[in-house]
């Protein structure tokens, strides 16, 4: 890993906004981080076009050498591949209301889910059941509509999905690495 400062939720949200972009930090780190799980990269095209992100012209051109964004893709690529598992989805500080960062898990597995979708490797029918598994979990953690009860009991709760989002994250991305070495090493 880097020695480089590592991009937070509060700076990449000055990045999303100087940008004009409708998205919000976590959803745009899931997307990013799904599109990376699933073993693709911007080639040929900015970030904000592989993410398929709707921006005008002039910020688009100011998007593809954003230095945040960049950024924010090799420390995205560095950390889901990371051996020492130092991968985590970005999310709002604890000391913010746990509502607020339990919205912001679900906007991450929507974004990670639709960055996985983009990437091709969801329609892969080589994923293992485990995989498919886990899609099927950040789909239901991405939808979810929270209740809360006693403080203690929600931020365990919480703490709990969020390490399920974070490994699951990493399996997602071990699992398409190793197909994607295995597929392109059995050429007859």
């Amino acid at each position: 890993m880097s020695n480089e400062p590592m991009i937070g939720y509060d700076e990449l949200a000055e990045a999303l906004s100087r940008l004009r972009l409708g998205s919000d930090p976590s959803e745009f780190h899931g997307s990013l981080s799904g599109f990376l799980a699933g073993g693709a990269r911007p080639v040929g095209q900015t970030l904000l076009e592989a993410l398929q992100l709707d921006a005008a012209g002039e910020i688009e051109r100011a998007a593809q050498d954003d230095p945040v964004l960049l950024e924010l893709m090799r420390q995205t690529e560095a950390e889901l591949a990371d051996p020492e598992l130092a991968f985590e989805p970005l999310h709002p500080s604890d000391d913010r209301p746990l509502p607020e960062r339990a919205d912001a898990l679900a906007s991450w597995c929507r974004g990670f889910l639709g960055g996985f979708g983009l990437s091709g490797a969801a329609t892969h029918s080589q994923l293992s059941e485990e995989a498919q598994e886990i899609l099927r979990d950040l789909a239901t953690i991405a939808s979810s509509e929270f209740d809360f009860g006693p403080a203690d009991e929600d931020e365990d709760a919480l703490i709990e999905v969020f390490e399920f989002v974070r490994v699951g994250a990493m399996l997602l991305h071990a699992e398409v690495a190793s197909l994607s070495r295995n597929l392109s090493g059995s050429v007859h």
